[in-house]
């Protein structure tokens, strides 16, 4: 089959009028490459955010539908489940944590800990301290437009005969 058009994005269901399916190569300043998939045509996915890392000694797997496991994948022992609530958790991880061991955690409490990090750094701020670091873990102004200024590049892009963009 002959390619008629490589567009990283795609409106698939008629009359879209923004586009549904897309794929994004990145490369960051380090060297470090990465693909960046959104769709919302993935019959079954079920709003299934899902990061894979992958590095010379292991490899991380994350699902939002499984949120309380984290898959690290060796490259010379078997593969280990990490899971929330249990074991030696990093501060930053246990100080997240809000529900015990066993229950679903997830997309409504990450929004949680944003608010209430959020909440913490106005009260510490407003008290004339500096707030502990562990809680200024949420997005910026600098974060939102950096989120902008990736998307309109991208968009640009994939409207373009040349696919790479810089940032």
């Amino acid at each position: 089959m002959i390619q008629k058009n490589l567009r990283g994005f795609n409106a698939m269901v008629p009359g879209r009028q923004l586009d549904d399916d897309g794929n994004v190569l990145i490369e960051f300043d380090n060297g470090a490459k990465g693909i960046l998939y959104a769709s919302q045509i993935s019959a079954g996915e079920e709003n299934n955010l899902s990061i894979n890392i992958y590095g010379t000694k292991a490899g991380l797997e994350w699902r939002q539908m499984e949120p309380n496991s984290l898959v690290v994948k060796w490259l010379d022992k078997p593969m280990e489940i990490m899971r929330t609530g249990v074991g030696n958790l990093y501060p930053e991880a246990q100080e997240h944590t809000r529900i015990p061991a066993g229950h679903p955690e997830g997309y409504l409490e990450a929004f949680g800990n944003i608010y209430r990090n959020f909440a913490k750094c106005v009260r510490a701020r407003l008290n004339c301290k500096k707030p502990k670091a562990i809680y200024t873990d949420f997005p910026g102004i600098e974060d939102g437009v950096r989120g902008m200024l990736f998307i309109e590049k991208v968009v640009a892009s994939g409207k373009s005969k040349r696919k790479w963009t810089k940032m």
